[in-house]
């Protein structure tokens, strides 16, 4: 009766040894993962919080996907004595991967928060720009938020103590911006950027002709839309001051685009709108800025080129260039060629091919 007790208690800590070796086994390869838990698949971005603890960010990421175990990543990194290096940051890391792995990458340099890259177009107003964010998926109200800000004051620049909008203040060019990019994120950089590169403006030929920087500013949005070529903006420029200086309209089409959101071909109506950007029906400048105008555009209207020139057409195929004169007789000549040209390339479908490709 005795040898079969002991017997069974061999038998039973013969088999916990078994049990404890199997244990210690799974355990051993639950934590170093000897046949799998490598490299990993997919791509994740992981944002580690300042001050976040071992098992914190073991948690997160379980939840992510990247380990299966917080509690298994811990003890790793516990064994690892690499406790004191684990920091803040943004981390691409993988889907399934070993927590050695995952370990090795956080270890490493944290990266910048994900970013997108968003141009926005010299020459556009904040109509046109709302279009084209929303096109690249951008959330948010662009129009509402170029309403006004605390970050800049127009009246500081000569507007009036109430204008409408931020039109014209709002720097055009590439802004990286974080993922998900805020509109108001946006709008603050492009209004810090107007304040650094507007100030490297010298305005004394336009003080000395009565203009305020406002006044260069509506002026350079102006020419950002007549002008398509830069050696064609100063004298663009210079073709309003004179107009203005006689007390002529500046009678432009781009102001009566934005005055009706037209961007196409005007229509007779369109013409003769009655809204005060209308400067085909309307002496002076038109009350705001018209669109975000680029460096180039600014210091043409800062400094116009010397010509007594008070009109401009576009060249017939001439790629975009402009024809300037002094002589009403000789617009007419250049408008009745260009209209020619007009009918010319309708009569083609539009291609203009007696251009060679270019435009008409």
């Amino acid at each position: 009766m005795l040898a079969t007790r002991v017997f069974a208690l061999r038998r039973a800590l013969a088999l916990a040894g078994v049990v404890a070796v199997i244990a210690v086994v799974w355990f051993a390869v639950s934590l170093f993962q000897p046949f799998g838990g490598g490299e990993g698949h997919g791509r994740v971005v992981v944002r580690i919080p300042a001050g976040a603890g071992v098992s914190q960010i073991g948690s997160l990421l379980v939840r992510r996907g990247v380990v299966s175990s917080s509690f298994f990543f811990a003890l790793r990194v516990g064994l690892a004595g690499d406790r004191s290096r684990l920091r803040a940051g943004y981390f691409v890391l993988h889907r399934g991967m070993g927590y050695g792995a995952a370990l090795t990458l956080l270890l490493t340099e944290p990266g910048l928060p994900p970013s997108v890259a968003l141009t926005i177009i010299p020459g556009r107003s904040r109509r046109q720009a709302q279009a084209q964010l929303h096109a690249a998926g951008v959330r948010g109200n662009y129009l509402r938020a170029t309403l006004r800000s605390p970050l800049l004051d127009p009246a500081a620049y000569g507007a009036p103590a109430h204008v409408p909008t931020l039109e014209g203040f709002l720097w055009p060019d590439t802004y990286e911006l974080r993922k998900p990019v805020k509109v108001s994120a946006l709008v603050a950089d492009q209004l810090e950027r107007f304040r650094q590169e507007f100030a490297k403006v010298n305005f004394s030929y336009a003080s000395a002709h009565g203009l305020t920087p406002y006044d260069v500013l509506k002026i350079a949005s102006l020419v950002s839309e007549e002008a398509m070529l830069p050696g064609d903006l100063p004298r663009a420029a210079a073709v309003i001051y004179n107009r203005l200086r006689l007390g002529m309209r500046l009678g432009l089409d781009s102001t009566v685009a934005y005055a009706t959101g037209n961007y196409g071909t005007l229509t007779e109506r369109d013409l003769q709108s009655r809204s005060p950007y209308n400067t085909l029906v309307h002496h002076g400048l038109p009350p705001t800025p018209i669109d975000s105008p680029d460096m180039a555009a600014i210091q043409a209207a800062a400094h116009p080129a010397h010509t007594d020139a008070l009109y401009f057409i576009d060249r017939v195929c001439g790629n975009g260039a402009l024809r300037f004169t002094a002589s009403y007789q000789q617009f007419l000549s250049w408008s009745r060629a260009w209209d020619r040209a007009l009918a010319l390339a309708a009569l083609n479908h539009g291609s203009a091919e007696f251009c060679s490709g270019g435009r008409p």
